[in-house]
């Protein structure tokens, strides 16, 4: 722990290499981390296995090298922390706060769809609880969080997004913390390791700010730190949505990554660093900048 008690961490999932996209996340956490004196962790968030790419976390983590963001200890992978997981979900199940679920996609669509509620675009059903009180003879294929047992709305502070409330148990429900192929749900995976870990503040993409309020819940449950979070914006594909690697994100170019870099800054807003290549160069320049813009004006605020 340094001296200003700061854990930062950016924690890519191997499904491809970093692109334009998710470097603006990996240099937007490294600068927070270094501009309030903290430290950087790198973490590998492989528990969906069938999604990750061979060589792709390696690769990862050779383009961070390239670009002068090394992390302040060797990187955890989640893939070889299933005790830990399994603790947690443990200790959910005995203080009552998770059960099995016996229930399939199709099945909480039917009973969805019995009460007027359709799916809508790009969103999950809320689960209807539908389990919560016994299996009712059927075999258990998942295990949720019973978010009905404090329904009240989350509220928190994005240091981008500005304030942020959901009611969990309408808009999400019970979500699951172990899916039915017994791979570790993200959810709890990220909540478990970055209490492990101690970190203290999460920079991470917009399109992860609707995961933070399941993972508050979560914390909560589990008696768990909750971490000051900032969202930075997403880089956009021609079509719109979110530029990712499964609408044709090309990875940057290791060999040559002061331009990625400079990419990458603008994209955050940070002033033009034209003169020289040296990544290092490049992310000291912007330690300022990064702080004037994200971190003084919250400090007065307090």
């Amino acid at each position: 722990m340094t001296a200003s008690g700061y854990v930062g961490r950016f924690a890519p999932s191997p499904t491809g290499a970093l692109h334009a996209g998710s470097l603006v996340a990996a240099l937007a956490s490294w600068l927070d981390a270094r501009a309030h004196g903290g430290r950087w962790l790198v973490r590998i968030e492989d528990v969906d296995t069938p999604r990750c790419v061979p060589g792709a976390a390696e690769r990862i983590l050779a383009q961070l090298e390239a670009c002068a963001m090394r992390p302040d200890e060797a990187p955890v992978w989640q893939s070889t922390r299933g005790d830990h997981y399994q603790a947690a979900l443990d200790r959910l199940l005995a203080s009552g706060n998770a059960y099995p679920c016996a229930c399939s996609r199709q099945d909480i669509a039917r009973t969805q769809a019995e009460r007027g509620i359709d799916r809508q675009r790009n969103a999950a059903l809320p689960y209807p609880g539908t389990c919560r009180h016994g299996l009712h003879g059927r075999p258990a294929r998942a295990w949720r969080l019973d978010t009905g047992r404090d329904p009240s709305p989350v509220r928190w502070t994005d240091r981008a997004a500005g304030p942020q409330s959901q009611a969990v148990e309408q808009e999400v429900g019970d979500f699951v913390l172990r899916r039915a192929d017994g791979l570790w749900a993200y959810q709890l995976a990220v909540v478990v390791d970055d209490a492990a870990q101690g970190v203290t503040h999460v920079v991470r993409g917009l399109d992860l700010l609707d995961n933070t309020p399941r993972q508050i819940v979560l914390q909560r449950a589990l008696g768990l730190p909750t971490p000051g979070y900032l969202h930075t914006p997403l880089v956009l594909a021609e079509g719109g949505e979110k530029l990712s690697k499964q609408n044709g994100a090309t990875p940057f170019d290791e060999r040559r990554p002061a331009p990625a870099l400079r990419e990458a800054a603008a994209r955050l807003g940070l002033p033009d660093s034209t003169s020289g290549d040296d990544p290092a160069a490049l992310l000291a320049r912007w330690i300022e900048p990064w702080r004037k813009a994200w971190i003084a004006p919250f400090t007065i605020a307090r």
